[in-house]
Order: structure tokens, then C-alpha cells, then sequence
């Protein structure tokens, strides 16, 4: 969205309450005391972790989808410092592929992914930039992410104050614990695999056949 000039968007503030973080330990989302849900994208992460703790004041300027209680920030800004703006992804696709080849060769391969499971009362949904179901926060911390998919078909069974359950590989970090479900629930006792998107299982049945 870096095409919006945003200080002619409406401007939201608020104490920052803790971050949100994406299947791969991102942060890609605030969560202000009163509530309010704010998603910035990936590559605004860094800029914005680096500016902004838990406690602080935070003034956001963006969009907000159609009947969802949430904020797609264009600028976010900590009390008196510089705003920090969404300019869109970076486009120096040859110099960002050299930079990870070179960080590839100085730092160590993160630990891949452990499954884990987790249980509690769902606090609050989260959602995607247009406003799409994508997990819950629980009461525990935790943060649970789903397909958008799987989301939309629980439909009112992922609303706060439900149970909600679910195993996954999980990621923890100083930004908090998330998992990306591959299975869910009600309870630890009931969990079961997602279902696939639609169209999803015809193709798997379809390689297999094919590998036979």
C-alpha cells in the first residue's frame, strides 16, 4: 500500500499491549490495550520491533476492512519519533538474494519447527491485511494460526470466549510462542487434521495416482 498517503487516513492510537507474530515468528501485528488488532506487513517488521515495546504509545494511520474490528496499517509511528511508513516490498530482488546467500554463510540454520499443541480460551481473532480470519490469540499467549480457509469454516467457533485447541509446528521467540495448526479442536482430546482447501484433496489423490 505504499501508493496511500497516509496522512489523509484516519489515525488510530493507543497503548501497544504485545506483539503478533505470523507461522514463521514475524511480527506482523500490534495489539493495543483497548483491543484494537493493527496488521502491518512482513517487511515492516524490523523497523517497527525496533521502535516499539510493550507500554509505549503508538499512533497508526490506515485502512480498515469492512466490518472488522481491525487496522491495516499504512504508518505507524511511537510517540514523538519519525512515523514509519509502508513503502511496499522491497524490488531489489538480485541485491535481497545476495544479502541472504551472505547471511546464509555467516550465521548458523535456525532450528527447524517442533510440534506442539496448546489448549485455552480464544482472547482475540486475528486476521489477515483484508481482513480474513488467520488464528487466535489464546488466553494462555499463545497464538494459533490457520489456513484462511479452515478459518472461515468455523465461523462462530472462532470468536473469543470459545476453546480452541491445536498441534502444529511452534515457534517460540522473544515476541511470544506461535503454532501453525495442523490439527484442531475443542480440546487436546479432540483434536483432528484441517481439512484441505477445496480442490486441495482432488490434486493430492491425483499425484498419487500418478506415482503408482
Amino acid at each position: 500500500m505504499h501508493w496511500i498517503d497516509p496522512a489523509f487516513l484516519p489515525e488510530t492510537k493507543g497503548t501497544l499491549d504485545r506483539f503478533l507474530i505470523n507461522s514463521h515468528g514475524d511480527a506482523d501485528g500490534l495489539l493495543l490495550e483497548d483491543g484494537e488488532e493493527i496488521h502491518f506487513p512482513p517487511h515492516m517488521a524490523k523497523a517497527v520491533v525496533a521502535a516499539l515495546k510493550p507500554g509505549d504509545r503508538v499512533e497508526v494511520r490506515g485502512v480498515r476492512p469492512r466490518g472488522v474490528d481491525m487496522v491495516a496499517a499504512i504508518s505507524i509511528q511511537a510517540g514523538g519519533g519519525a512515523p514509519i511508513i509502508d513503502q511496499g516490498p522491497p524490488n531489489e530482488e538480485r541485491d535481497a538474494k545476495k544479502h541472504d546467500h551472505e547471511k546464509a554463510e555467516h550465521e548458523a540454520k535456525p532450528e527447524p519447527a517442533k510440534s506442539a499443541d496448546t489448549e485455552g480460551v480464544i482472547r482475540r481473532v486475528l486476521h489477515g491485511p483484508r481482513g480474513e480470519k488467520r488464528g487466535a490469540l489464546l488466553d494462555n499467549g499463545a497464538i494459533v494460526r490457520l489456513p484462511p480457509h479452515v478459518a472461515a469454516a468455523l465461523g462462530a467457533k472462532l470468536s473469543p470466549e470459545h476453546k480452541l485447541a491445536a498441534r502444529g509446528p511452534s515457534l517460540t521467540n522473544d515476541l511470544g510462542t506461535v503454532i501453525d495448526a495442523r490439527e484442531i479442536g475443542v480440546s487436546l482430546s479432540t483434536l483432528h487434521a484441517l481439512e484441505p482447501k477445496k480442490g486441495e484433496e482432488r490434486r493430492q489423490h491425483d499425484d498419487k495416482s500418478r506415482t503408482h
